[in-house]
């Protein structure tokens, strides 16, 4: 057995969510989002070095000796699969492993409003989860892929580093395709996906440009596709797109995201008051006809204003959903005041 098998069935056994596995410190482990250590002893250089040569696939080994850094997937048999990243750091290698569950959970499970689910409802368009890394962005895009799997019949096709979720067939022809492994970049496999009859492409990041471009286009022809952004609001995701085309580019941009856009979803994960785990706190962003104006006008300042007031279509902002989990008491006041964007809404939990 692979000598970091054992601490990877610790975090599984401890419902942790990362394992950081770095030379010249503590193993540690991510519970409910605080770091705590696994062991006394810290990790000598050569132990890393072994335990992490011993998985790493050949093909990681040469991008990690050619740039110091490598990004790949990890599998316990019939526990959980890993997303690593292996990095060269001051006191020898250092890799990270983030659990991914071996079964998608179902947007019932996760309790996913229907404002959400019914984003992919529709045939064609663009769907965005949004927020920081580690925020559940790649649990609710496979829920969503899953509720696609179970109701239709098409071809999905995911584009990913490293896979994650892997997603058994359904009702649909399921394609998943790793950045490295079976295509150079996220650009070149979503070309390649145009020319490949899907129904439904999930790319696992929209990091550049070109990506963007291609992914808007794809939406544009009828493909429902759905991305992922590291930004923080829905509305600030709606900004992000925009200005990352060249600014004589932007209003034809503006207009096809006022049509294809169907919405955005921008989430964190808050601590639970009982300390049993994280709930989701969601922003969501609905493109109703008032929405889809504001887009193609430009006025991307005006989208917080339209959220507020678009309730009865399933929109919120961060805060209002942040107030419902506490009312709910799912969640501490003082974790409220730390995760608010306005922190003047909740004074009265500040410590």
């Amino acid at each position: 057995m692979p000598a970091i098998d054992t601490y990877l069935r610790q975090v599984l056994e401890r419902d942790g969510s990362d394992l950081h596995f770095i030379a010249g410190d503590l193993p540690r482990i991510r519970q409910y989002g605080e770091l705590k250590p696994l062991a006394a002893e810290p990790l000598a250089a050569d132990a890393v070095k072994a335990a992490l040569y011993e998985i790493m696939p050949k093909l990681s080994v040469e991008r990690f000796e050619a740039k110091d850094g490598t990004d790949f997937a990890y599998s316990l048999p019939g526990a959980a699969r890993f997303r690593v990243n292996v990095m060269r750091q001051l006191n020898g290698m250092g890799g990270v492993f983030r659990a991914i569950p071996s079964k998608a959970r179902t947007a019932e499970e996760l309790q996913l409003p229907d404002s959400v689910k019914n984003l992919c409802r529709v045939n064609n368009g663009l769907i965005l989860v949004t927020g920081k890394t580690g925020s559940g962005k790649s649990t609710t895009l496979a829920a969503l892929i899953d509720d696609i799997n179970t109701r239709e019949k098409g071809h999905i096709l995911t584009i990913e580093d490293p896979i994650e979720f892997v997603h058994q067939r359904k009702n649909c022809l399921i394609s998943q395709r790793e950045i490295g492994v079976h295509a150079a970049s996220f650009a070149s496999a979503l070309q390649s996906a145009l020319r490949e009859d899907p129904d439904v492409i999930l790319v696992g990041e929209l990091r550049d440009l070109e990506t963007m471009s291609i992914a808007v286009t794809a939406a544009e022809m009828g493909i429902l596709v759905m991305g992922t952004l590291h930004t923080n609001g829905a509305a600030a995701t709606v900004d992000r797109l925009v200005n990352a085309f060249p600014a004589d580019k932007q209003p034809h941009v503006r207009t096809m995201l006022s049509t294809s856009l169907r919405g955005v979803v921008s989430q964190q994960l808050i601590p639970r008051a009982d300390k049993k785990g994280r709930v989701a706190a969601l922003e969501i962003l609905v493109n109703t006809p008032a929405v889809a104006n504001l887009i193609r006008q430009g006025k991307l300042d005006q989208l917080e204003n339209a959220m507020q007031s678009g309730s009865a279509t399933g929109m919120r902002l961060m805060d209002t959903a942040i107030q419902q989990l506490l009312e709910q008491r799912l969640i501490t006041g003082k974790d409220a005041y730390r995760k608010a964007i306005n922190k003047s809404r909740f004074e009265q939990y500040r410590e």
